[in-house]
């Protein structure tokens, strides 16, 4: 059976709506994800944020209300069974205990057993890729196995096969590129 390594933040769940609407409200500001064209977001940020952007990614319970992206969960439920789905996920040490609470709230059919916490996404076993984070799907591709990227504008300048949304990877699953490198 194939294994498919699936990101959590920004592929399964929507990171950016909840992490940008906590910055927008306490700098007045209106980040979204489209304006985002490279990975480091303090360069679109007031600069009397900067760096302090990422310092909202370890507040308590953000990792725990995050909403999934539409049809990721039916999707992930689907692809079960033909594919071995493991979660690699990078996160700071403080959210892990949230991200195994949605995991098992969201996909118990995945489960938290099934996780996989990691900096170093192209180290991990697996037929493909499915992450939006540049280093990761570069790396990945890097190691001659299949990265496919969930399309953002952050990682446009990276040359894998791009995906707008669930539905579109579950159809990307059946055509023949796919079938004939696995």
């Amino acid at each position: 059976m194939r294994t498919l390594l699936i990101d959590m933040d920004s592929v399964i769940c929507d990171l950016m709506s909840d992490w940008h609407d906590r910055y927008n409200k306490d700098y007045d500001d209106n980040l979204t994800v489209d304006r985002l064209k490279c990975w480091n977001s303090e360069k679109y940020v007031k600069p009397e944020c900067g760096i302090k952007i990422y310092d909202y990614l370890k507040e308590p319970g953000l990792f725990s209300r995050l909403k999934p992206l539409p049809h990721a969960v039916e999707v992930l439920k689907r692809l079960c069974k033909d594919y071995e789905i493991l979660i690699v996920t990078s996160s700071v040490s403080s959210a892990f205990a949230e991200k195994e609470i949605w995991v098992e709230k969201h996909l118990p059919f995945i489960g938290k057993h099934n996780m996989i916490f990691t900096h170093r996404k192209n180290m991990i076993v697996g037929d493909l890729l499915f992450d939006d984070a540049p280093h990761n799907l570069k790396e990945f591709a890097a190691t001659g196995r299949l990265a496919v990227a969930m399309d953002y504008p952050y990682n446009r300048n990276i040359e894998v096969p791009r995906i707008g949304n669930w539905l579109e990877f579950e159809r990307f699953l059946q055509t023949e590129a796919w079938v004939e490198i696995s």
